[in-house]
């Protein structure tokens, strides 16, 4: 037991565990911005969703004490917010990237988040019932494996089953094949007889409940409580770390895990007093580098042709009169 504990307690195993804690929220938004953008639809007010879901989640813990409910609640506020973005992009056919921004700007640290965690007063409470680790203690004390896979929330488990749902989806249903024929070619699709118009609203509102479910994993599970601005960017980082997973559901939890692992190593450093002197701004600003530079090498439509994007990503599609 002794020399579990001491492995345990060795940097390696508390950074991966680390990666897997704070890459969880990102692999939630990846895969909902994922499903956006294979239909087509290119969402940048993920940040946005995530805020707004993390507050509302926090807010129905507090007022029912029901993870449940918190989950769902955090789930339609993201949804809620996607459903804005649909209507006008897909309806309105108006800029995605402008739409987007939009959306962020107006949900963000100051925005709508910041007014309904004022107007519903939730700053100064901790979380009712916040997510925790339900395992066995024998599982989660068990060397290595223990603190990384076992010691966790029911968040993880269920997005690792949600990324087995995601490809499944995408590669062996008639659905799955049906949206990435819209997000590749619309007009192809529409001729088929594929809704176009549904898949974009469907895919864009399912992807803003899971960016929604991310934002809560912060309020109620890594700092269950809520503060302006507490997805700290997390938004920006899951839409590259999109690019960076080639569209892929399974290379989105190698991407997540790795930004998170980042996002967690300014803690554990700080708390062990390793490289004393280090602001800890530099090793949290790592994620956004990369964010940064991802978003850089796929900047023209060639890039992003070669990488696999879909060939209608950011497209409005007309319907042509018959």
């Amino acid at each position: 037991m002794i020399l579990a504990s001491g492995v345990n307690d060795s940097i390696l195993v508390v950074v991966l565990s680390s990666a897997v804690v704070y890459g969880t929220p990102l692999l939630y938004a990846a895969l909902g911005e994922l499903l956006a953008e294979r239909s087509g639809v290119l969402n940048l007010g993920v940040e946005g969703m995530m805020l707004v879901g993390a507050v509302m989640g926090f807010w129905a813990d507090l007022k029912t004490g029901s993870p449940a409910a918190a989950f769902a609640v955090a789930a339609l506020a993201g949804a809620s917010m996607a459903l804005i973005h649909a209507f006008l992009v897909v309806s309105l056919r108006a800029n995605q990237i402008v739409s987007g921004l939009a959306l962020t700007i107006f949900a963000g640290a100051a925005g709508l988040s910041s007014y309904l965690g004022n107007d519903l007063n939730v700053a100064d409470h901790p979380a009712r019932h916040p997510f925790a680790s339900f395992l066995p203690h024998g599982w989660r004390t068990a060397p290595v494996a223990g603190p990384i896979l076992f010691d966790q929330s029911a968040f993880v488990y269920l997005s690792w089953l949600l990324v087995v749902a995601v490809t499944v989806y995408l590669n062996r249903t008639r659905l799955g094949l049906n949206l990435r024929a819209v997000g590749e070619s619309p007009a192809a699709a529409d001729a088929m007889g594929i809704n176009v118009a549904a898949y974009r609203y469907a895919h864009t509102i399912l992807g803003g409940a899971l960016a929604g479910v991310g934002g809560a994993v912060f309020t109620l599970w890594i700092t269950p409580q809520w503060q302006d601005g507490i997805t700290g960017g997390a938004g920006w980082i899951a839409i590259a770390l999109v690019i960076f997973a080639f569209w892929r559901p399974t290379l989105c939890v190698l991407g997540a895990y790795f930004f998170g692992a980042f996002a967690g190593i300014p803690f554990t450093f700080q708390a062990r007093g390793i490289l004393h002197g280090v602001p800890p701004e530099l090793f949290q600003s790592l994620p956004y580098v990369m964010t940064v530079l991802v978003l850089v090498l796929v900047s023209n439509a060639g890039a992003r042709r070669r990488i696999g994007a879909p060939a209608a990503l950011g497209t409005p599609y007309v319907r042509e009169e018959r």
